[in-house]
Parts: structure tokens; C-alpha cells; sequence
């Protein structure tokens, strides 16, 4: 795909996920999907599959929130088959706390789906806010 393409993809996703509608993110990542984790919480690294993805980041993590998070675009980048978006999320802990991270996402995209994610964040705001996730199986 072009790098307009991809960047139309990404728009689209973000635009989804600006309305709390995780669907089409889910739906476009490819069965070997990586989300890396950028830094030393115990959210970082990497997380390897689509399956894996849901289950040990996705999952833990969308459940300590009162309702789906939205993430907002602030800028999208594309060059070959790279995407960068920088973007702000929000979302309420079930403590009561607000989670609003900023975030850099580095997107790899190949064949129309989403292959590789890095993920740059607040990381004082993870540790401060967040309970870790489950202890790797």
C-alpha cells in the first residue's frame, strides 16, 4: 500500500478510537502482530500475536477502566510503509483516577494491516496509575 493508504488507515482507526470504538484497531492488526512497549514498567515489552496482545496487554489493562478509553490524533505521519501518530488518551480507573497518557505510535503496516506497534508514553503516569498487569505465564 501507499504511504496515503496507510495513513488513511490510521485515520481511520484513530477516528474509531476517538469514540471509544476499538473494533476496526482490533480488526486490522494481522495475526502475527507485535506491540512493543517502550521503557521499564511492568506494561513494557513485547507482547507477540494478535491472541497475545488481547489477552496479556489489552484485556488486564482495558479492565481497569470504567469504560472503553478513547485516544485522539493529534498529528499522523506517514513515509513508506511506516505510520506515526501522536496522540492523547482518556479514560477513568475503577479507583476513580483519570488515566490521560500521551503517547508516540510508531506503526508498521503491510498488506493493509497493522504489523508492528511501538509505543512511547508517560511511563511515571503507568506506574502512578495502573495496577500491573498479571505475571507472564
Amino acid at each position: 500500500m501507499a504511504p496515503t493508504e496507510n495513513k488513511a488507515l490510521v485515520q481511520n482507526i484513530m477516528e474509531a478510537r476517538s469514540r471509544r470504538d476499538h473494533a476496526p484497531f482490533l480488526a486490522a492488526m494481522a495475526d502475527d502482530f507485535v506491540w512493543r512497549i517502550i521503557g521499564s514498567t511492568a506494561w513494557s515489552g513485547e507482547y507477540v500475536g494478535k491472541a497475545d496482545v488481547r489477552e496479556r496487554l489489552l484485556r488486564p489493562l482495558h479492565g481497569q477502566f470504567t469504560a472503553p478509553s478513547s485516544i485522539t490524533a493529534s498529528r499522523i505521519l506517514a513515509d513508506g510503509d511506516h505510520v506515526v501518530v501522536e496522540c492523547r488518551g482518556d479514560a477513568t480507573t475503577i479507583s476513580g483516577e483519570r488515566y490521560a497518557n500521551t503517547y508516540c505510535f510508531v506503526i508498521r503496516i503491510a498488506e493493509g494491516q497493522l504489523r508492528e506497534l511501538t509505543e512511547y508514553m508517560d511511563t511515571a503516569l503507568v506506574e502512578r496509575v495502573l495496577k500491573p498487569p498479571p505475571p507472564r505465564q
